[in-house]
C-alpha cells in the first residue's frame, strides 16, 4: 500500500525523525525546490532537555512538546505523518512503515538514541529509563505511587526500600534528576506526606567512571559533586550495576541497595533501521557518513545528529557529542547544501560548540562557554534563559517560566498528580 501524500513535481524529501535535527531541516529547506515529508511515530516534537522536569513535577508535558501539525501550519511545502518506520528500500528508494510504503528522492534519517542497558535485559525490565515524554510521566506516577506506598507501609526495611531512590549513570540527566529529586525530599515532600520521615530517604547517584559529567571540563565535574553531595546525594562512583530484580540492586563491587525505584540514565545507543547498507553501520550502532552527512555510496542518503558519525574528522574521531546542537548545526547546514542543488558547492560540517551547561538543583548549576566557565546562581539564571529560549512556542515558552516562578517563590510545585490510563470497562 502507498503512504498518501498529495502529488507534486518537486524533489521528495523524506525525513525520518521529528527530533531537533528533523524539524530544523524541514524549517530549512526551500519550499520552491522540495515536497518535504516528516515522518514521526509520536504527534508532536519533544524537547528532550527538560524531561527530568517532567518526571519530577516541575513541568507539565504539554509545556515541553509542540504539535508537528501546528509547527508547519505555514510550511505548505511539508507534509506530516505519523507512523513507525519498519525499514527502508535504498534500491527502490523506498521508505516502509506501518500504514503504507513512500517513495523518496533524498531521505535524511534523523531518528535520534534510545537507552542503553548493554544487553541486561533483567535490567531493562525493571528500571525506569527518561528518554520519552510518556517514560517521564511514567517515571512521575512511580515516585508519588511508592510515596504513597510508604505511607501504608508498616515494615521499616520495606518502607525504607520504597523511599530509596537510585540514578544511574552521572552524566547531565543523572545530575539534573538527583538534584531535582534532592530538592523535593527537602523542600516538598515533607509538607505533602507530614507522616513520613524523610530522613529514612536516601538518595543515591551512581556513576560507572571516576568523574561526573564526563563530557565537560573538570571544573564542572568538581562543582557538580560539590553540590550534589551538599544536597545530602549519596554519590557511588567507579561502579557499575550488574543486577537489579525490582527490589534488589547490585553492584559490580558487591554492594547492594534495597530499592523499588531505580532511573537508569547511563548512556545511549543509536536508534536502528532494517534496510541500511551493513557498511554504513559502524560497532557502536552510529551510521558513517563524510562530511556533508551522507551516507557512503549512497549519494540519496543522509543522517543527522546521534544517529550519525562523521568518518575522518580529526577532532572528533569518535563522533561528535549526542547533544542537540550538533544536530541542530547539522541540520542547518544540510539544509543549505540542499537549496544549493549543485553539491559541488557544498561545505562541510565544522561543530561550533557553543558550551555545554547542567542544572544540579535549587540555584545549582555549571555551565561552560569556550571562553569561560562559572557555577552557581548565576549558572542556573544562565541554563534557566537557554532552556527557556530554546523551548518551541509561545504558550510554552510562557507556561514554562510562570511555573518556574511559581515554584522559585513558593518552594512549591502544583503538579504532583499520579496518572494511568484507564483500563477499559473498569469504572473510575
Amino acid at each position: 500500500m502507498e503512504l498518501s501524500v498529495p502529488k507534486s513535481s518537486l524533489e521528495r524529501v523524506v525525513i525520518l525523525g521529528g527530533g531537533f535535527a528533523g524539524i530544523k531541516l524541514a524549517k530549512n529547506l526551500s519550499s520552491k525546490k522540495f515536497q518535504v515529508v516528516l515522518i514521526d511515530k509520536n504527534n508532536y516534537h519533544q524537547f528532550q532537555p527538560l524531561f527530568y522536569q517532567v518526571a519530577t513535577a516541575g513541568l507539565e508535558p504539554s509545556a515541553i512538546s509542540f504539535p508537528f501539525r501546528k509547527l508547519f501550519q505555514k510550511n505548505k511545502n511539508v507534509h506530516f505523518r505519523m507512523t513507525e518506520v519498519e525499514g527502508i528500500d535504498t534500491a527502490n528508494q523506498e521508505v516502509h512503515t506501518d500504514i503504507g510504503s513512500i517513495s523518496y528522492d533524498k531521505l535524511i534519517i534523523s531518528i535520534g538514541a534510545t537507552t542503553n542497558f548493554y544487553g541486561n535485559a533483567e535490567i531493562e525490565a525493571n528500571v525506569l529509563p527518561l528518554k520519552s515524554t510518556s517514560e517521564a510521566l511514567v517515571i512521575r506516577n512511580t515516585l508519588f505511587q511508592t510515596l504513597e506506598d510508604a505511607l501504608l507501609e508498616t515494615n521499616r526495611e520495606k518502607r525504607k526500600a520504597l523511599l530509596t531512590i537510585v540514578i544511574v549513570g552521572g552524566g547531565p540527566t543523572g545530575v539534573e534528576v538527583s538534584g531535582s529529586l534532592a530538592d523535593m525530599r527537602n523542600l516538598i515532600f515533607p509538607k505533602d506526606y507530614p507522616e513520613l520521615d524523610f530522613k529514612e530517604m536516601e538518595i543515591y547517584l551512581i556513576d560507572g567512571g571516576d568523574r561526573l559529567l564526563a563530557g565537560m571540563k573538570e571544573h564542572a565535574s568538581e562543582k557538580s559533586k560539590e553540590y550534589l553531595e551538599q544536597l545530602g546525594i549519596k554519590l557511588i562512583q567507579n561502579c557499575h550495576v550488574t543486577s537489579y530484580n525490582g527490589e534488589k540492586l547490585i553492584l559490580n563491587n558487591g554492594t547492594t541497595i534495597h530499592a523499588k525505584t531505580v532511573i537508569w540514565g547511563a548512556g545511549v545507543k543509536a536508534n536502528s533501521l532494517k534496510g541500511i547498507p551493513t557498511e554504513c553501520i559502524l560497532p557502536n550502532g552510529r551510521l558513517a557518513v563524510n562530511a556533508f552527512n551522507q551516507l557512503e555510496n549512497e549519494s540519496t542518503i543522509f543522517a543527522l545528529g546521534d544517529v550519525a558519525q562523521i568518518q575522518g574528522d580529526e577532532a572528533y574521531p569518535k563522533g561528535h557529542p549526542q547533544v542537540a546542537q550538533v544536530a541542530i548545526q547539522q541540520a542547518s547546514l544540510l539544509a543549505k547544501n540542499l537549496n544549493k542543488k549543485d553539491p559541488s558547492q557544498w561545505k562541510k560540517f565544522n561543530y561550533n560548540d557553543l558550551g555545554s551547561m547542567a542544572t544540579i538543583g535549587r540555584n545549582l548549576a555549571v555551565v561552560e562557554f569556550p571562553s569561560m566557565k562559572f557555577a552557581g546562581f548565576f549558572a542556573w539564571c544562565v541554563w534557566m534563559f537557554v532552556h527557556l529560549i530554546s523551548l518551541i512556542g509561545t504558550k510554552n515558552k510562557i507556561q514554562t517560566f510562570l511555573n518556574w516562578v511559581w515554584n522559585y517563590f513558593t518552594y512549591d510545585q502544583s503538579l504532583r498528580l499520579i496518572l494511568t490510563p484507564k483500563r477499559r470497562g473498569k469504572k473510575e
